[in-house]
C-alpha cells in the first residue's frame, strides 16, 4: 500500500489513506465533534487563523480544521486517485 498525501491548504499535507470524512463545520453535531477533539487534545488547527471551511476526520480520531472548502479538498483527493489509476 502506497502512501497518498493531499494538500489541505497553506502547505499542510495529510495522508489521504487515513481520511474518514470531509465535512462542513456549520452543523451542531460537527461543532460538538470539534469541541470534543479540542478537549481530548486531538484537534489540529491548520487554518492559519482563517475561517474554518472544512473539517477532516481521520481514522486515528484526530480532527483537522482547514480553511479550504470541503469540495476543494475532495476534488484534490479524487484528482490524486485518478492520477494513481492512470499511472
Amino acid at each position: 500500500m502506497s502512501i497518498k498525501l493531499i494538500n489541505i491548504g497553506f502547505g499542510n499535507i495529510v495522508s489521504a489513506n487515513r481520511i474518514i470524512s470531509i465535512v462542513s463545520p456549520e452543523s451542531a453535531p460537527i461543532k460538538r465533534i470539534i469541541q470534543d477533539a479540542r478537549d481530548r487534545g486531538f484537534l489540529i488547527d491548520a487554518t492559519y487563523g482563517r475561517r474554518t471551511r472544512a473539517v477532516i476526520i481521520m481514522d486515528s480520531d484526530h480532527v483537522i480544521l482547514s480553511a479550504v472548502q470541503p469540495e476543494t479538498v475532495a476534488a484534490r483527493l479524487s484528482d490524486r486517485e485518478d492520477s494513481v489509476e492512470e499511472g
